[in-house]
């Protein structure tokens, strides 16, 4: 994919299947100066946990130091976690566990596009105006008018509360900088530790490797229009209702 001279990337989620998956694609195209992979199993300059914003917040100070990003992916998604994974019914339902849903899928998020968005550039010194994403994965079962089965109330739900902050954030952003493009990205059942424990019903030819996951939405960021900004779009580019 294109990007103008002197900008970087930032994947955030870099350990995991599809956010290493984001940061090698990105390194091997070589379109940006810089790609900066951050994740909360990362030392150092590298290290970035989304229930923590002073990490967050020093995260994106290091990104601040260099050439600025015009690409910002959140490659993250909490759906399972030990003893816990969706719910199938009302009586499966768990406050701390809830809380812990919300915070991964959606106030993480949101928190890196409070300290991220801010470094987004209108413009590069001697390459004129840029055309800057953020772009947050979500899923199809966070839209309401799509679902149709019920059931993963936690996952359905904060993945619907992260949608409504991708819009709210796109609105918001488009006063500041009026060619930045917020979206948010269905990759579709991707072959990760996250979806593994669910595959068993997944139709052929639809379970994607990490790799193929990431390139496919590369593509879709490459094509982004700004009446995409706001938008839930899957891997083919095609606009999931809310």
């Amino acid at each position: 994919m294109s990007a103008a001279p002197r900008t970087s990337a930032v994947v955030i989620g870099a350990s995991g299947g599809i956010g290493g998956a984001f940061e090698a694609a990105l390194i091997e195209e070589g379109a940006f100066e810089v790609v900066h992979g951050f994740a909360r199993s990362h030392s150092g300059a590298g290290h970035l946990d989304l229930l923590d914003e002073a990490s967050i917040a020093a995260a994106a100070g290091r990104v601040a130091e260099g050439p600025p990003p015009s690409l910002v992916i959140v490659a993250t998604g909490l759906l399972h976690c030990g003893d816990h994974g969706p719910e199938k019914a009302l009586r499966d339902l768990d406050p701390a566990w809830l809380a812990q849903l919300y915070a991964v899928n959606a106030i993480g998020p949101a928190l890196v596009a409070k300290h991220f968005l801010p470094l987004l550039p209108k413009t590069i010194p001697g390459a004129g105006p840029v055309r800057p994403v953020f772009a947050a994965l979500s899923a199809r079962v966070g839209s309401i008018s799509d679902n149709r089965l019920g059931g993963w109330h936690g996952y359905r739900a904060s993945k619907a509360a992260l949608n409504m902050l991708v819009r709210n954030l796109a609105i918001e952003e488009r006063r500041r900088n009026d060619r930045a493009i917020v979206v948010a990205l269905h990759p579709g059942t991707v072959d990760t530790a996250l979806s593994r424990p669910f595959q068993g019903n997944v139709q052929p030819g639809k379970l994607f490797d990490a790799e193929r996951a990431a390139l496919q939405l590369l593509d879709v960021i490459e094509e982004l229009k700004l009446a995409d900004s706001g938008k839930l779009l899957d891997y083919e580019g095609k606009e999931i209702p809310f």
